[in-house]
């Protein structure tokens, strides 16, 4: 009996995905628990995998991979060896090739080709390159194609999504680049910079397809800012004493080879103490109901060339300040090379934003739904202040908190925001207990 494939739900916001590439050919057997394909949905690319044994067959009308397709489109079946595609599905189809007998599984079918063995990191580079490497020739062991296969067929330097987006657009020429940068793998900046020093005139203008990620920030920010009634309030707190602290961090833990807390991670571990003395910001809008969450779980903006991508940490006020800076670490490491998978991206209850290091004073941030509120952290500067009655020169940051008035009122989110102050500014008193 056909087991139909089609493209799963992976989030609960998820009405759409995009079909990365089919890891599986048309006719190729298949084991239970064996990844099929590739789909990019909500911020991440997640291996799809079989449920099911038997023979892979993609129909011709099929959506091809880049396509994006809503949740529940029919991508390919399951079928028993010999067995037909569904009526309306085989006009155009091949029948379906029966595996080799079990004594000589490892050998192709009759008449079908066998695309090379690939190595993982061989089949990320190739994606990235945008080499096909379905007809190549591996000089790995037992002729598997390894990263060395798909530089040498590669015609192309190495370069950045963006940059080579923008190079195509543009009209630049990757290889002179290259050759100008060698070994390196070409930035956005690297193209900017050579259109900077065009004489041509200026071009009228391009127009540039969203990109599924893009697609989907723009419908949640959009959702955001219609639906919620969105307050800010702005406080500065004097980050002298975090400073210091942070200092003394740096020189302790350096020599130890250890990882140093960054500021955003003592924001993160502050925020989420004044989050358990302040349960009303820990909360969601759930239509009818306000759902207010047990563990306090926060995202972490963080700014990739693909787009904004916020991984969750988890129950963060039960994490050592260490423990935290680790995981933060390799969240943001995995947000910029997009290997997260898409349970890392879900179920913050509180997002954290942190522009301080762009030289941003204070901004607005927009609540990502459907969290309640979201706080936003400038850079620290040094600022006149006055300090036990002199004005003097002290490291000030500014704090902004958007929140959902449907959620929460005016009072309670001042209090929220007053006690994230006054834990920046006494660090040592709460990150002791």
């Amino acid at each position: 009996m056909a087991v139909e494939i089609v493209l799963p739900r992976l989030g609960w916001t998820m009405e759409e995905g995009t079909l990365v590439e089919w890891l599986k050919k048309d006719g190729d057997p298949v084991q239970a628990g064996e990844v099929l394909f590739t789909v990019e949905s909500d911020k991440a690319v997640n291996e799809i995998e079989s449920f099911d044994a038997g023979v892979l067959r993609i129909p011709p009308d099929s959506p091809p991979p880049g396509s994006t397709v809503p949740v529940g489109t029919l991508l390919a079946y399951i079928l028993a060896p010999g067995e037909a595609l569904p009526a309306g599905r085989a006009a155009s189809a091949p029948a379906a090739a029966a595996p080799a007998p079990a004594a000589t599984a490892s050998a192709p079918a009759a008449g079908r080709h066998e695309g090379p063995r690939i190595s993982p990191r061989a089949r990320r580079l190739a994606r990235q390159l945008g080499v096909d490497w379905s007809q190549l020739q591996g000089s790995g062991q037992s002729g598997r194609l390894v990263e060395r296969d798909i530089q040498a067929a590669s015609r192309t330097p190495r370069v950045s999504p963006v940059a080579r987006r923008m190079a195509q657009e543009a009209g630049v020429d990757l290889g002179a680049l290259a050759a100008a940068k060698p070994g390196a793998r070409l930035q956005r900046q690297d193209v900017e910079a050579a259109l900077a020093t065009q004489t041509t005139a200026p071009a009228a203008g391009t127009s540039t397809p969203l990109s599924s990620l893009r697609r989907i920030i723009a419908q949640r920010m959009g959702e955001s800012s219609r639906t919620t009634a969105a307050v800010t309030l702005f406080a500065e707190a004097d980050a002298s004493e975090l400073v210091e602290l942070r200092q003394r961090f740096k020189e302790a833990l350096a020599a130890r080879q250890q990882q140093v807390p960054s500021y955003n991670d003592f924001f993160l571990k502050l925020t989420a103490l004044a989050l358990s003395e302040h349960p009303q910001l820990n909360a969601s809008w759930q239509g009818d109901t306000i759902q207010a969450h047990t563990r306090i779980d926060i995202g972490m903006a963080v700014d990739t060339e693909a787009g904004l991508l916020v991984p969750v940490l988890r129950q963060v006020d039960r994490l050592s300040l260490q423990e935290l800076a680790a995981q933060s670490a390799a969240l943001s490491e995995g947000a910029r090379t997009r290997r997260l998978k898409a349970e890392q991206l879900q179920g913050a209850t509180f997002t954290v934003t942190n522009l301080g290091m762009y030289h941003i004073d204070a901004f607005t941030p927009i609540i990502d739904l459907p969290q309640c509120a979201i706080l936003g952290i400038g850079r620290i500067a040094l600022r006149p202040a006055v300090h036990q009655g002199q004005v003097v020169p002290r490291h000030q940051v500014v704090l902004s908190l958007s929140f959902d008035h449907r959620v929460v009122d005016g009072g309670p989110a001042a209090r929220f925001l007053d006690a994230v102050r006054q834990y920046v500014e006494q660090p040592h008193l709460w990150l002791a207990r």
